[in-house]
């Protein structure tokens, strides 16, 4: 199975830089580190991610928190519908970062390519 290994920077504001990457993938899977916060007042940091692509268009992103714990994102056609926390989920586009939010204070930022269907 062929590995594909790339590094790149993500600008997520002017003077901060956030970074992701992507150790390995199969051309429809990834792992990697994606910038994340869970604690009220936390800056953004690298968490390690994992994305599942389904044919079907779903795709699940699987993040371990500074905290320890295990938040699973699911996105139909790139867009989050829902996570594997009862609160809210809300998201925006910030050029081509997609911000998700989940109640009280989690914060993601996805690369909007990364969710694009291959």
């Amino acid at each position: 199975m062929l590995r594909f290994v790339s590094v790149f920077m993500l600008m997520s504001t002017p003077t901060l830089a956030q970074v992701a990457t992507l150790s390995g993938t199969d051309g429809q899977n990834a792992l990697g580190t994606v910038p994340c916060a869970a604690v009220p007042g936390q800056p953004l940091q690298n968490c390690p991610a994992e994305l599942r692509r389904k044919e079907d268009g779903t795709a699940t992103l699987a993040v371990q928190l500074g905290t320890g714990e295990v938040r699973r994102i699911y996105f139909t056609d790139g867009k989050p519908d829902s996570s594997s926390s009862t609160a809210k989920i809300t998201s925006e586009t910030r050029g081509d970062i997609l911000v998700i939010y989940i109640d009280p204070s989690e914060v993601y930022e996805i690369p909007k390519a990364a969710l694009a269907s291959q």
